[in-house]
């Protein structure tokens, strides 16, 4: 039997820049950037006093109060944003079998918040142990994939992977790899991060990963600029359903583009810097320009891992040299980063949302808050500076790098029958 044709047919969102997929998409068209002084807890004594936080979000409009204090905050988004992309699917309204419906999942991080607090706690008593039930259960970054099954019925693959700052990307990967060797009919995929507490920023702050800028946090997350310092933490959910071809035409389903090409790799170097000549990146794509039987030139659009740090951002560009030669001058380059800040291990399904809405739409969303070229960065590659463009794109690359190495790339085209 042949490989299966798999297809997009429902995306869902909670970010710093929207609460929901046409909000999200607004944003990312209109440049907004998500960023602004931590309110989770007081940034005071840390270098970073801010982060992109999501906005208006009361669990009480989705949750039972009791249910809450069972999720830990990247449970709740990634339960939210998988509702959003179920209903947008439709398939729930239609004859399923739950059987045949899978969900891979993924956080880089976890239950850092439940953690956090529930250590503060014991060490601030009188050294009884009074933990929590749910400790455990919140904490563990494979749970989400088990609440969204347990909620909805689902009784196909379910499991969550975690590779740092690639972890949703590599979950899109494997519900893309299980769906081609039809071990399901359709998979909810993506990722869900809620890091931004004291631990997470300390954290950071302490590999002088992140940005300082607190004086202007709207502008700190600045891919390919010459002055970039770090990149802006980020909170938030991005669900996908991926689907048969052949099961969504049958359901007549909206499609919004097809996943045809998937490549993963390491670096094989470092825990947490990037190859300098960005050997890893470069193997990745290449990887998943073959996967999907394209060559270099087939390819409009490349929304970068672009997380605004001194090494990673001058790594990646090499790598799309590497691989694309003088076709890298024809591609619109961008990262959504710039205004959704860094989701760590739910980067990879944001940002693969939004490369599946440039293919659907032809609309390339910008990289904002550039200033000053980079003179390791050629200027003349279109990094899709201050404003969207208009475009047709066919085929299109989403990047997720890291820490440990880890790099993945998903190729999304237009979708023919």
């Amino acid at each position: 039997m042949g490989l299966r044709r798999v297809v997009v047919t429902g995306l869902g969102a909670l970010t710093p820049i929207g609460n929901d997929v046409n909000t999200v998409w607004t944003s990312l068209v209109q440049g907004i950037s998500g960023a602004g002084p931590i309110t989770r807890f007081d940034p005071e004594k840390f270098k970073t006093k801010f982060a992109c936080e999501v906005k208006g979000y009361d669990p009480l409009n989705f949750f039972e109060r009791k249910e809450v204090r069972k999720f830990d905050l990247f449970s709740q988004f990634g339960i939210v944003a998988a509702d959003e992309a179920i209903r947008d699917s439709g398939f729930k309204q239609e004859r399923y079998d739950p059987e045949r419906v899978g969900v891979i999942w993924a956080s880089g991080i976890g239950g850092i918040i439940t953690l956090t607090e529930e250590i503060k706690a014991y060490v601030s008593g009188d050294g009884t142990p009074r933990f929590s039930p749910f400790f455990i259960p919140k904490m563990i970054s494979d749970i989400t994939s088990g609440h969204i099954a347990i909620k909805h019925g689902f009784m196909g693959p379910n499991f969550s992977t975690v590779s740092a700052c690639a972890s949703s990307a590599n979950a899109i990967v494997d519900a893309f790899n299980s769906l081609q060797r039809g071990k399901a009919d359709i998979i909810i995929t993506g990722g869900s991060e809620a890091s931004i507490s004291e631990a997470g920023i300390g954290g950071f702050n302490a590999m002088h990963a992140l940005s300082t800028r607190n004086d202007d946090p709207k502008s700190a997350s600045r891919p390919f600029d010459k002055d970039r310092d770090g990149f802006v933490v980020a909170e938030g959910a991005c669900a996908l359903v991926l689907e048969d071809m052949e099961h969504a035409l049958a359901r007549g389903a909206k499609i919004y583009c097809e996943i045809s090409g998937a490549g993963l790799s390491a670096d094989a170097y470092h825990i947490t810097a990037p190859h300098p000549e960005g050997l890893g990146a470069a193997l990745a794509m290449k990887l998943a320009i073959e996967d999907a039987n394209f060559q270099p030139t087939n390819v409009d659009h490349i929304n970068t891992h672009g997380t605004s740090t001194p090494q990673g951002d001058i790594s990646e560009v090499k790598a799309i040299l590497r691989v694309f030669g003088e076709h890298a001058y024809k591609l619109n380059i961008n990262s959504t980063k710039s205004m959704t800040g860094h989701m760590l291990g739910a980067a990879g399904a944001i940002e693969a949302l939004a490369t599946i809405l440039a293919v659907y739409y032809d609309i390339i969303p910008p990289t904002i808050n550039h200033f000053t070229d980079d003179p390791e960065i050629d200027p003349a590659l279109n990094f899709t500076f201050h404003h969207a463009q208009h475009r047709k794109v066919n085929v299109a690359i989403s990047n997720t790098f890291g820490f440990g190495g880890h790099n993945a790339s998903i190729l999304m085209q237009k979708f023919f029958k």
